[in-house]
């Protein structure tokens, strides 16, 4: 049996599962329309599994976090549009990237 939610819901299930803090309110909203969009390619719906998310995705505000996690290197731009864009490139070669207004929320490898 499976149970429809909405953006609301699944907020408060990562509140509930003690894991509000593991996202942003708006990196929330951004994992739950990649999830649907996801299901909807696919076909077919998924169970929501609150600590397989948190374990499977990390948001970032900053790409230089993520530069840094990930030990990137290369030769990066001065002009920050380019060199964000070079970092989303690199990641997008990799691992899915969610973009949000305020940051960003990619599948750890």
């Amino acid at each position: 049996m499976k149970q429809s939610i909405n953006v609301y819901q699944f907020r408060d299930e990562f509140a509930h599962a003690n894991r509000s803090d593991n996202f942003s309110y708006e990196g929330l909203a951004a994992l739950f329309d990649y999830l649907e969009d996801l299901e909807d390619s696919i076909g077919e719906e998924m169970e929501l599994d609150v600590i397989a998310l948190c374990c499977d995705f990390s948001e970032y505000s900053d790409l230089d976090d993520v530069v840094s996690y990930y030990d990137i290197e290369f030769n990066l731009s001065d002009d920050d549009d380019e060199r964000a864009q070079q970092v989303i490139d690199w990641l997008q070669d990799r691992t899915i990237v969610i973009g949000f207004d305020g940051g960003i929320i990619i599948q750890d490898f």
